[in-house]
């Protein structure tokens, strides 16, 4: 699969400047929650008048939210120009109530993924809470119906790297026979819990028959199954919507004078992380100075 298009490129949308070529990675945002809150100590939440301004500033801009395997399909026939991935990382319940309509009145699609081992529970793996419920079978099959592509996020939300054999497989592969007897659909993509991974776990995935991965961070397994994601938070408005454009863009499609300083620039710290800890690994990447 060829994730690079000469055709695609939301930096257009995004600065405001004349349309360019686009020869760099498809731009995919992560979500996790949308609802509102309290307390929120991993950075996992946004309200819903916030996912609603946002949702609003990629209209504006011309921009549409697809999921991820309309992304890559589009990219692939050179017909990605304008679009982003919506991705919702654990399967939240709010999404059904909050995100899906705004989602909806923009006509924009996404992708869920939902912890096979867990529909119907909470997200007990947050130590600090506090406690979410997440989508039951019947509330997963209404955003499959509603048009919503479900991808996987494992069975416990257990990190995969340095996972032994037997686990990986069940993670991979039962998760994947879960969701699609759940939905009764094929389940093309693969959301690694807490964006973790190493070359046994891609492996695994590939094995397991999806077609993509979603990461967080560039790693040496970046490419078609392992995708890096764009950290979409509560306290992202208008100005800090456009520097993540513009670091996307300045990462993956920047062939200018400096490129190469520029490249180095702004794909250090967690853009290429593997090493943060299990619980950190958001609070990392939306602390880093280049968030």
């Amino acid at each position: 699969m060829n994730l690079v298009s000469k055709r695609y490129g939301p930096a257009e949308g995004i600065s405001g400047g004349a349309a360019r070529p686009f020869t760099g990675m498809a731009a995919v945002a992560m979500y996790h929650s949308v609802s509102p809150y309290e307390r929120d100590p991993y950075l996992v939440t946004v309200t819903p008048e916030r996912f609603e301004r946002q949702m609003h500033w990629l209209h504006r801009r011309g921009l549409s939210g697809v999921s991820v395997s309309d992304l890559l399909a589009a990219c692939r026939e050179g017909a990605g120009r304008g679009l982003i991935g919506l991705t919702f990382d654990d399967g939240y319940a709010d999404f059904i109530e909050y995100a899906l309509p705004v989602l909806n009145r923009y006509g924009f699609g996404g992708t869920v993924f939902p912890i096979a081992g867990l529909l119907g529970g909470q997200n007990d793996w947050d130590v600090l809470g506090p406690r979410k419920p997440l989508m039951t079978a019947d509330q997963l099959r209404r955003a499959a119906d509603a048009g919503f592509e479900i991808g996987s996020h494992g069975l416990r939300h257990a990190s995969l790297r340095r996972m032994p054999g037997a686990d990986l497989i069940a993670e991979a592969e039962q998760s994947r026979a879960i969701l699609t007897e759940t939905i009764d659909r094929e389940i093309s993509g693969f959301c690694y819990p807490y964006g973790h991974l190493d070359e046994a776990a891609v492996a695994a995935v590939q094995r397991a028959g999806y077609s993509y991965g979603c990461a967080i961070w560039r790693s040496p397994s970046t490419g078609p199954l392992a995708l890096p994601r764009v950290y979409v938070g509560d306290a992202d408005g208008s100005v800090r919507l456009w520097a993540k454009g513009a670091r996307h863009w300045l990462t993956w499609d920047y062939r200018g004078p400096g490129a190469s300083r520029m490249g180095r620039l702004v794909g250090t710290g967690p853009a290429t992380s593997q090493d943060a800890p299990l619980a950190d690994g958001i609070q990392q990447l939306t602390q880093s100075k280049y968030s």
